[in-house]
């Protein structure tokens, strides 16, 4: 029976834990840089003796509201910390992004054992500037360009969420990520594309990217292909060109000497006696040079 009254203890102490700690839900809030959030504070506490305000593990503010003075722990929050409409709720002001996180309140009151609690998280964002949309490798073959666009931003990407917008065909289309896998051919009807980034407190959208502008590379190898292409038949044809009149001239060549001026070789027959006793053929100069003699 010794071990009791220790377990007795034990089980007081965690009954005192959970209690703080049920009487003190977690509040998530979300605020902008240079802007303001106001941390709600509704207790049912009657008589307040002090509130006891801190951030992380560091006093922020304490307050007494019977008549008691507002202590400030630090100089720099004096212009930024509110108390609005006389109540318990804390504004702070000027948000900077290392104002981000675990904001914790308490109650004392000599009506309670224990104080009463609450517990807030902040998170403070930028502002988004404009989205920037770079282009990865750009593969082009048939006149189809096939590429992806990423988008990002600079500055503040914590939980920023990106979506892409597809317009120009029959039914817009939407894609969820930074990237976005992209297939056009050369042709088809132009297509705009727009990534859309948002974070918990803002919006923006990247300048429009058009398909045609951005595949032009498409179009050009394609006239490329053409331009090769053309290259390549023309000195083909012009060399079978050439090699088709050679063959013919050729041709013709051979029919002349064959066949002179078109008609058949005459062969004169013609006794020797007829040659002049200096050995020139009687024949005329225009007979003999179409004429072959036999000579008997």
């Amino acid at each position: 029976m010794a071990g009791s009254p220790t377990c007795f203890i034990l089980i007081y102490i965690l009954w005192q834990l959970t209690g703080s700690t049920a009487s003190g839900s977690v509040k998530e809030l979300v605020g902008s840089i240079d802007g303001a959030v106001t941390f709600p504070l509704k207790s049912e506490v009657k008589q307040v003796d002090s509130i006891v305000w801190t951030f992380n593990t560091t006093p922020l503010v304490t307050i007494q509201p019977e008549g008691g003075p507002m202590i400030v722990t630090q100089n720099r929050n004096k212009e930024r910390v509110d108390f609005p409409d006389g109540g318990y709720s804390l504004k702070l002001s000027k948000l900077k992004k290392n104002d981000s996180g675990i904001y914790n309140v308490e109650i004392y009151s000599s009506s309670l054992q224990d104080p009463f609690t609450r517990k807030y998280v902040l998170r403070v964002y930028e502002h988004l500037s404009k989205p920037k949309v770079t282009m990865g490798l750009q593969s082009n073959k048939n006149g189809t360009c096939v590429t992806n666009l990423t988008c990002c931003i600079e500055h503040g990407e914590e939980d920023v969420i990106y979506t892409w917008k597809a317009l120009g065909r029959a039914v817009n289309e939407s894609h969820n990520g930074s990237i976005l896998p992209i297939s056009w051919r050369w042709g088809e009807s132009d297509m705009t594309f727009i990534c859309i980034a948002r974070n918990p407190v803002s919006s923006n959208f990247s300048s429009p990217i058009f398909a045609r502008k951005l595949c032009e590379g498409a179009a050009d190898d394609s006239d490329s292909s053409m331009v090769l292409l053309c290259l390549l038949l023309v000195p083909l044809l012009l060399s079978l060109f050439v090699l088709g009149l050679f063959l013919w001239f050729l041709k013709r060549e051979t029919q002349e000497e064959n066949h002179p001026n078109g008609r058949c070789s005459k062969y004169t027959l013609f006794h020797c006696g007829n040659t002049k006793k200096d050995g020139k053929s009687p024949l005329t100069a225009q007979d003999a040079r179409h004429t072959k003699a036999i000579c008997l």
